[in-house]
């Protein structure tokens, strides 16, 4: 996860510090009845597909956390992930041994203020689009995208693990660490 150099890369393995995470499974149910999934390291973003904001419930386990959101989408990002656009969108920066994962609104109009919710990473995320024939969303796990989503659940896969290494220097932790107490200038 750091610069390659080739000459120490046996000195660099053995120093390397390692964090071991677990992805997302990313459900889709689009407008056809057809399912999809895929895995996320970071995040699963839900996004507007047209000019229309789009109008989403969210659901965690079986209850209800916003009952109708009007946004550009929301984002379900894990610790790996709340450094990227999880924090360019305002979202909260979590530590990768927290076992929290979050739930942050892109552009919210309505609720305006909400910004966001840090959950246990137990928590299963249901996402229904309440207008899909109006409002067509896309999900997208990392880098794989579903158009016309109608219902997406992402949760934890514990089955599946990632061995992640960094130089011992400029380990992950120490960059959300900085991130975390960065100041805004004004």
């Amino acid at each position: 996860m750091n610069k390659f150099d080739k000459k120490n890369i046996i000195n660099d393995l053995n120093k390397s510090k390692m964090v071991t995470i677990s992805p997302f499974l990313m459900t889709v149910t689009n407008k056809n009845n057809d399912i999809k999934k895929s895995l996320a390291i970071n995040e699963v973003s839900i996004l507007r597909q047209s000019r229309q904001a789009a109008i989403i419930k969210i659901k965690i386990n079986k209850k209800i956390l916003i009952k109708r959101l009007i946004s550009d989408g929301v984002l379900v990002t894990t610790p790996a992930g709340s450094t990227a656009y999880n924090l360019s969108v305002h979202g909260p920066i979590l530590d990768l041994n927290s076992n929290k994962i979050a739930v942050t609104p892109i552009s919210p109009f309505r609720p305006r203020r909400w910004k966001s919710k840090i959950l246990s990473n137990k928590s299963k995320v249901i996402i229904k689009n309440v207008d899909i024939s109006k409002r067509p969303i896309s999900a997208v796990a990392d880098n794989t995208e579903f158009r016309n989503a109608k219902i997406i659940m992402v949760k934890i896969d514990n089955k599946r693990k990632f061995n992640l290494l960094y130089n011992s220097k400029s380990s992950l932790e120490k960059k959300i660490k900085i991130e975390q107490s960065k100041k805004e200038k004004k």
